[in-house]
């Protein structure tokens, strides 16, 4: 079983950065794949980041790719993302999400196996 918390959300302005964290608890955190999520009002949650159990493989959706970068750190069971140049298209509620067994499907919501309860990200403009 793990626990999922994300924090670091808020409101910032155009243009600025966030970096959210996500605290897992449970010893097996480090065998877990980790991804992170958003869901804007009335839209279908999108897939942002991937990142493998050992943090060599990363995938991201293409409206965050070269803006997010998904880091994890085991010792601290936590995994990150650094959002930059963000913008008001990026408003929404973010989430982090752990994979058990890769699947070879990274991108869907499906394969999650266990779900944060989402923080807050509101980007003035």
């Amino acid at each position: 079983q793990v626990q999922l918390v994300e924090s670091g959300g808020g409101l910032v302005q155009a243009g600025g950065s966030l970096k959210l964290s996500c605290a897992a608890s449970g010893r097996t955190f480090s065998s877990f794949h980790m991804g992170w999520f958003r869901q804007a009002p009335g839209k279908e949650r999108e897939f942002l980041a991937f990142i493998s159990w050992s943090g060599g493989i990363t995938y991201y959706g293409d409206s965050v790719k070269g803006r997010f970068t998904i880091s994890r750190d085991n010792a601290k069971n936590t995994v990150y993302l650094q959002m930059n140049s963000l913008k008001s298209e990026d408003t929404a509620v973010y989430y982090c999400a752990a994979q058990r067994t890769y699947s070879g499907n990274y991108y869907s919501v499906t394969p999650y196996d266990y779900w944060g309860q989402g923080t807050q990200v509101t980007v003035s403009s």
